[in-house]
């Protein structure tokens, strides 16, 4: 589930921005008569609404967001359900301030880690101005740049330990392959294939990058994830696009033993070729 941030809660029958509008819950609406289950869509958006108001307005019982939203209890209940089942939010005891009432207290719930990262992030925007402070710091131009390449070699470095368990663990015909498994655990949705020419090589191919957003400002991301590839295959390698810079896949070409010549003149002289090792995450000129 996607929600997307606003800037403030609007009118009762809210619309979440980047999602299509739900149409009135009509049938949970105080008052209303019955009538059949409401469609799949009207259902999502109410969600929506009931864990947006919960992001707006902190932890909040039923009773709470019945009288927020414009919605029976029974109603409410029945989404906090649902949404508790995906994880997106989680009872907890409200906390009461001054004498306790008899009775159990009153539920609250508030949104899980998972259904905060549900919400627009502003995590390219930290990323991205922390890589501009390391670079600022180290006095910006070429010793700049080197800094911020060596931070993303750091960073790379735990990630690789755990890739390279994979990788040695396998065959060496399918190292390709567990490369490209061991990254899409991490989130990356890899994939291994042959190259337009089986006999020179492979591909290994990133259907998402979680940093490309970044990576189009600081390509020594894209630069260091490259030379991780190119050790933990034991072998040159060439990055021939990126999401990045607005290809639709992350390719990189990864030679068979022994191709090395023509697998090099292949790839240069390939149409999608963009970049080697050393400059890779950037565009063809």
């Amino acid at each position: 589930m996607k929600y997307a941030s606003e800037e403030k809660e609007g009118p009762a029958v809210e619309q979440t921005e980047g999602l299509a509008p739900s149409a009135p819950e009509t049938t949970e609406r105080r008052g209303a008569a019955p009538h059949p289950a409401a469609p799949h869509d009207e259902q999502q958006g109410t969600r929506n609404r009931v864990a947006r108001s919960i992001l707006d307005h902190g932890p909040s019982t039923a009773a709470e967001l019945a009288l927020r939203l414009e919605l029976t209890q029974a109603a409410v209940r029945r989404h906090l359900d649902a949404l508790a089942a995906e994880g997106v939010v989680e009872p907890r005891e409200k906390r009461v301030y001054g004498n306790r009432g008899r009775g159990r207290p009153a539920r609250a719930f508030a949104l899980t880690d998972c259904g905060r990262d549900a919400f627009d992030q502003a995590y390219d925007q930290l990323a991205s101005d922390a890589l501009r402070w390391i670079a600022q710091s180290a006095g910006g131009g070429e010793k700049g740049e080197a800094a911020v390449a060596a931070f993303a070699r750091a960073r790379l470095a735990a990630q690789a330990e755990g890739y390279r368990e994979a990788v040695e663990a396998a065959e060496p015909e399918a190292r390709t392959e567990a490369l490209a498994k061991a990254l899409t655990a991490d989130g990356y949705a890899a994939t291994a294939r042959s190259a337009p020419n089986p006999q020179l090589g492979e591909q290994l191919c990133q259907h998402h990058c979680p940093v490309a957003h970044v990576a189009e400002q600081y390509p020594q991301l894209c630069e260091a994830e490259t030379e991780v590839f190119s050790r933990l295959l034991g072998t040159h390698v060439q990055r021939l696009a990126t999401i990045a810079h607005g290809d639709g896949v992350c390719t990189t070409f990864i030679p068979k033993a022994g191709a090395g010549k023509a697998a090099h003149s292949t790839a240069h002289t390939s149409k999608t070729t963009t970049a080697s090792a050393s400059t890779a995450g950037r565009n063809p000129a």
